[in-house]
């Protein structure tokens, strides 16, 4: 247990001088005088792991890129993707209010298929709950009907997909 103790205040040593030598304020800001192999500088999980493991590695790689080094100067972070970068270009997007236009101009050409699929899509249960409302009210809504129908019929078909016996089997497994 003694080298180990020993091994921590070797490294607490080094990583003060560093702090001081880099005017840091913290043990953290070291890591962005240390590059990685993958690029970048490295993650303050990885300094806090090779502290707890591999304090020679630390203290080897700390002695390398900020003390003995004349003007340690701060790496590059590494490159990664625009956060924009995975969405489909080639997609539109519309706001609420033009996909309300367009349904409603759908709804006015009577072009049934494009109205379901410009509608918004209900739950079963919403649509239940919307079409006893209508018949209460005594109102027709052939669309209400549709989307009960679509739910439905959506309903049925996970009830008879293959991947739902694989559920069943899972969960009767348990």
């Amino acid at each position: 247990m003694e080298p180990k103790t020993k091994n921590l205040q070797e490294i607490e040593a080094v990583i003060a001088k560093a702090i001081k030598k880099v005017n840091a304020r913290k043990e953290n800001d070291l890591c962005r005088y240390i590059p990685m192999s993958t690029g970048g500088y490295m993650h303050h999980f990885t300094l806090r792991k090779l502290k707890n493991r591999n304090p020679a590695e630390l203290s080897a790689l700390i002695e390398k890129f900020i003390i003995q080094s004349e003007k340690p100067s701060s790496v590059a972070p590494k490159q990664r993707a625009a956060r924009g970068s995975r969405k489909r270009r080639d997609q539109m997007t519309f706001t609420r209010n033009q996909l309300e236009r367009m349904l409603n101009i759908a709804r006015l050409a009577g072009d049934k298929e494009m109205v379901s699929v410009l509608a918004p899509k209900k739950s079963l249960a919403t649509c239940k709950r919307d079409l006893i409302s209508s018949i209460r009210h005594s109102r027709i809504e052939p669309e209400l009907w549709n989307a009960y129908m679509e739910s439905l019929n959506a309903m049925q078909m996970l009830a008879n997909s293959p991947m739902s016996d694989v559920l069943a089997s899972l969960s009767a497994h348990k």
